[in-house]
């Protein structure tokens, strides 16, 4: 082989694998970000105390109208998380669209997701796809720039590569899933005297109405998922989660939480009609 296409080959080589460790944000950077969200204030005079059998009844209620009442749903989703170095990541928003696994109300359907990425800006224009049923359940991503050049192989989506930086992989993406994590940590809380609940109804969220659930612990519970604080949004009218976001235990000597995880969904608009198309590389609208 020539000196030439041996370059060639090695420099492919090169953009391919550092694509694939880049592609998700948490993987692009390792510096501390000041841009965390802080705890809410409860209104004292208007919420009430409640217990985790209160919340574990609103989260089985939420899921029996998701099963019931979303086929799929898009909408603007920002995350921030901290990866087990102690890292914040930066605060990363996307385009996305969901078809969800209990399509005309039965459970069963294969899940799909497909992401644009708007931020940060280094990642603008990012798309990544996947579909349980399609593409042998691979992980699709395309780069932009220079990097969108050389196509990446399909990824498996519990892989090192893919979950490089990230708290949870993509099948646990989404509204149906986030209330399945908040109803199995209440089940495991139950009985905790160390845990204590408040919720707080008509608070103002983007332009909606919203119950605040605010989940304290005094103590900690010595578990991978503890946290100090949890903060649940939820839209009154449509029971969709709005905000999900989880408070760590101070440092010794500080007297702020470190911030976990904060997940918000923006202007979600359900059952807009997604087909097999929206999750499909071939799509025109992608530029794949």
């Amino acid at each position: 082989m020539s000196k030439r296409k041996t370059w060639i080959l090695a420099t492919g080589v090169f953009v391919v694998v550092t694509t694939v460790l880049l592609f998700w944000p948490e993987g692009q950077q390792s510096v501390q970000t000041d841009a965390a969200p802080t705890s809410v204030l409860i209104d004292q005079d208007s919420a009430a105390k409640a217990t985790l059998q209160d919340v574990l009844e609103m989260a089985a209620q939420a899921k029996e109208s998701l099963v019931a009442n979303v086929d799929d749903y898009t909408a603007t989703f920002v995350k921030q998380e901290r990866d087990a170095n102690g890292v914040l990541s930066p605060v990363s928003k996307m385009f996305m669209k969901v078809q969800t696994r209990h399509r005309g109300g039965r459970p069963g359907a294969p899940m799909r997701v497909y992401l644009k990425f708007l931020e940060p800006g280094s990642d603008d224009g990012r798309q990544v796809i996947w579909a349980e049923d399609l593409t042998d359940g691979k992980l699709w991503v395309k780069e932009t720039g220079m990097l969108g050049l050389v196509p990446i192989p399909p990824l498996d989506p519990n892989g090192a590569l893919a979950m490089q930086g990230q708290r949870y992989p993509i099948s646990e993406l989404g509204q149906t899933r986030m209330v399945e994590l908040l109803y199995e940590r209440g089940q495991a809380d139950l009985g905790d005297p160390n845990v204590s609940v408040v919720i707080q109804k008509d608070v103002p969220f983007d332009g909606q109405t919203a119950t605040l659930i605010q989940v304290n612990r005094s103590k900690p519970s010595g578990r991978v998922d503890d946290f100090s604080l949890a903060e649940i949004f939820i839209d009154q009218q449509r029971s969709l989660i709005l905000k999900y976001q989880s408070f760590g235990w101070p440092s010794e000597g500080q007297d702020d939480a470190p911030l976990l995880e904060s997940y918000t969904f923006e202007d979600i608009q359900v059952n807009v009609g997604l087909s097999e198309k929206d999750f499909d590389t071939s799509n025109p609208e992608y530029g794949w």
